[in-house]
């Protein structure tokens, strides 16, 4: 249970650092220069902390270190990654290698060493992963819909500039936030509520193509707090 309580805490390091603490034009500049993007050594920095204050142990340390190290490499090498055949699904090429570097450092780190907590509340594992999915459904949820759009070859021009900017991100977030409520509470009439009142409302939209695009956008987001929230309720 420890082991697994460890690595939802660097589940949680990594959401932070891959993306509530790194910004579009951070991410932008990796993606287009690599090992010379001058963001690139402050981004590896900012895993390292938080991979280190998260694992609640300075024994963590050299671990982090070579997560850190390894995030380098990766981020750094994306841009050839880009470029290759694989680039439509290189987002998530990528995110699969930092959670597959961690979850491997911290196996090795528990294997090798007992884990003593520095600052121990005693968080049940249950907390820390509820933690951690109300942060998954926020930026990060945001950003893989973008690359499942991308990866489909999905988009929309919105030539009128009518939406306000950041309201589809933020309605996004609440959305999610609530549909991951509703059915940990066990509401999910309020769930089906929740979707069908959103579709009339978009519905009203005299533009079909956005109207579509949106809706798409609605069913993945939903989607994705349905499943963290089954995977929370049936599995954690």
């Amino acid at each position: 249970m420890e082991l697994y309580k460890l690595i939802a805490l660097q589940t949680i390091a990594h959401l932070l650092a891959d993306y509530t603490f790194q910004s579009k034009k951070i991410a932008i500049s990796k993606d287009k220069k690599g090992f010379k993007s001058k963001y690139l050594k402050w981004h590896i920095l900012i895993v390292f902390v938080c991979h280190t204050i998260l694992a609640f142990d300075y024994k963590f340390i050299p671990y982090s270190i070579g997560i850190a190290l390894i995030h380098w490499l990766i981020d750094g090498c994306k841009p050839l990654l880009l470029k290759s055949k694989l680039h439509k699904g290189a987002f998530f090429i990528d995110q699969l290698l930092h959670i597959a570097m961690y979850c491997i450092a911290c196996v090795l780190y528990y294997n090798t060493t007992k884990w003593n907590i520095i600052f121990n509340p005693e968080v049940s594992l249950k907390l820390i992963v509820l933690v951690g999915l109300f942060l998954f459904l926020t930026k990060p949820a945001n950003i893989i819909i973008r690359e499942i759009f991308n990866l489909f070859d999905i988009s929309f021009s919105n030539s009128k500039g009518q939406d306000l900017p950041n309201a589809g991100r933020l309605i996004g977030i609440t959305e999610r936030w609530m549909v991951l409520v509703f059915v940990l509470i066990g509401q999910f009439s309020a769930v089906g509520f929740l979707i069908a009142a959103k579709s009339i409302l978009r519905f009203k939209d005299g533009d079909l193509i956005k109207t579509e695009y949106v809706l798409i956008g609605t069913m993945l987001s939903f989607s994705l707090a349905i499943a963290a929230a089954l995977f929370y309720r049936y599995i954690i």
